[in-house]
Parts: C-alpha cells; sequence; structure tokens
C-alpha cells in the first residue's frame, strides 16, 4: 500500500508526515534518534485493518518545524498529539501508537484527553510509575549514559562529529545482530542533520533532565503524561531491549487502563517494531481492531 508525504499546521507547527489508507486515525509517534518512517512497516497493515494511518515527524524534526518557544518537554508533545488528532479528523473511534519519546507523548495524551482515544499501543518506555523506581538503578545509570550527556553546552558538536556517527553508534547498540538499520540511519540524518533540528532533539531530554525549565501553560498535560491511562493499553517491550532495560517495566500493568495488557517480544531490542514487524504488526492491528 502506498505511502504518501504530506505536511499540516498543528498546535503552531507545520508538521511533516507520512499517511496512508481511510478510516479512522490511527496516530503513530516516533522517537529518537528516528523518523515518522520507523512506522513503515506498521502504517500499511493498520490501513488494510481500516485505518487512516498516520505517522508524523515530531517536533523539531525536519521536515517539521523547528518551534521558537524551544518547547520540547513531554507535556509539549502530548499537545502536539492531541492537536494532530484535531486537524487530521480524528474522532473517539481514533487510536494513538507511540515508540520511545512517541509513547512518552501517548501517554500525556491518552490521559489528559481520553476521550479522542479508543485504544492505546506503547512500546519501549513504559508508563512514568514504573520507570520511577529504576531508572536510576546502576545498570540503566549505564544505560542512559547519552541522556547526560545531552546535557552539555558541547553535545551537538559530539553528536554531529562524523557526519552524525554518533547517531550510527545508537542503532548499533539498540538492534539486534544481522538487522540492517542502514535505511532508518539515513532517514534520522536527513531529519538532523541541520544544527537547528539536532538541538531541538537533545532538547527533548534537556527538558526531561531540567537543563530546559518546564513551561507553566502546559502545567495539566504534562501531569497528566505520568497519570495512568484511562484506556485499554497494549505495552510492548522488547526482552533484549538494551536502551531501557527490561527491568524497568516491572509492574507497568498497574498504571495502565483496565482491559490493558503488557507483551514481552523474545530476542527484540529497543526498535523492536522494525526489528520484529510481523510479530509487532500482529500484535498491535489485532489489539486497536479487538
Amino acid at each position: 500500500m502506498e505511502i504518501e508525504q504530506g505536511r499540516v499546521t498543528a498546535n503552531g507547527l507545520e508538521f511533516g508526515y507520512l499517511a496512508t489508507g481511510k478510516g479512522p486515525l490511527a496516530l503513530c509517534l516516533h522517537g529518537f534518534p528516528d523518523s515518522a518512517w520507523t512506522w513503515r512497516y506498521l502504517l500499511p497493515e493498520l490501513a488494510a485493518a481500516g485505518f487512516r494511518a498516520v505517522a508524523p515527524f515530531m517536533r523539531g524534526y525536519a521536515p517539521t518545524d523547528v518551534p521558537t518557544d524551544g518547547r520540547y518537554q513531554t507535556g509539549a508533545l502530548a499537545a502536539d498529539a492531541l492537536a494532530l488528532h484535531d486537524v487530521l479528523g480524528g474522532d473517539g473511534d481514533a487510536v494513538i501508537v507511540g515508540h520511545d519519546w512517541g509513547a512518552a507523548a501517548t501517554y500525556g495524551a491518552a490521559a489528559h484527553e481520553p476521550g479522542r482515544w479508543r485504544r492505546v499501543v506503547t512500546m519501549a518506555v513504559p508508563p512514568a510509575g514504573a520507570l520511577a523506581g529504576a531508572f536510576f538503578s546502576y545498570p540503566q545509570f549505564k544505560r542512559s549514559f547519552y541522556m547526560f550527556l545531552f546535557q552539555l553546552p558541547m553535545a551537538e558538536s559530539l553528536v554531529a562529529a562524523n557526519d552524525l556517527a554518533f547517531i550510527e553508534g545508537l542503532w548499533s547498540d539498540w538492534t539486534g545482530p544481522g538487522y540492517d538499520a542502514s535505511e532508518d540511519v539515513a532517514r534520522v540524518k536527513d531529519c538532523l542533520r541541520e544544527p537547528a533540528n539536532l538541538t531541538a532533539a537533545l532538547g527533548y531530554y534537556r527538558s526531561m533532565l531540567g537543563t530546559l525549565p518546564p513551561a507553566p501553560e502546559l502545567s495539566d498535560v504534562q501531569a497528566a503524561t505520568a497519570a495512568p491511562t484511562p484506556q485499554p493499553t497494549l505495552y510492548v517491550q522488547g526482552a533484549d531491549d538494551r536502551a531501557l532495560g527490561i527491568e524497568l517495566a516491572k509492574g507497568a500493568e498497574a498504571f495502565l487502563g483496565p482491559g490493558s495488557r503488557m507483551e514481552v517480544v523474545e530476542d527484540a531490542n529497543h526498535f523492536l517494531h522494525l526489528e520484529k514487524p510481523t510479530e509487532i504488526n500482529k500484535l498491535v492491528v489485532e489489539f486497536v481492531t479487538s
């Protein structure tokens, strides 16, 4: 099924997006270091199941605008998802799918305005309540070195060196043996090669750890990013995730709505939806159509 490219204005930003199919909205949100093309396997499957499947490039990721207000906290990402729901014709039958930072945005969008989303799917980043207890454990602290590196003023220079070789290194660490990430790496380099776009992507982490202060006007939607999802939610975790270890997902079900469940995918790393597309697509499509 052909994937089209388009642009739409939402929440004061012009978003580039990929889309296919007709029907209720299925909004798919990517993370770091990634692009909307990460959903190239799932979008056609959602379309075949009767959805209008849309994957925007997240704020700051070219061709989407870099926000002039410099807001990158999860509340801003969730607000983007809610605004995209409006402009893309979403209704109460819409579903939302998020991976990595897209998962963080998904939790906020789902909890802040639950009437917009019938079902929710998140991958590779468990709910904030589950994360809290284990994020600063020694094993995870080692895995998360890059988050602390990104707080430094010199981070842009380090990441940009040698044609964004740092990005290639993360993909090598976060995918399993035998996965060819060359297409994915090329796509994300296209998104982040310009200095303003790279600074935007690092801004997500600077907001998370407080280097960039939170915006008071986003306090309500920001609080929702840490709230349990009211809807049935499918959380999917790679058993071999080397970005956020599986121990962080322990107890995730307690922060998901009635009818929710967690699935652990064996022999899958952080980019599990790319390494195991047939398995992941089946899980997602069966859940959002049930």
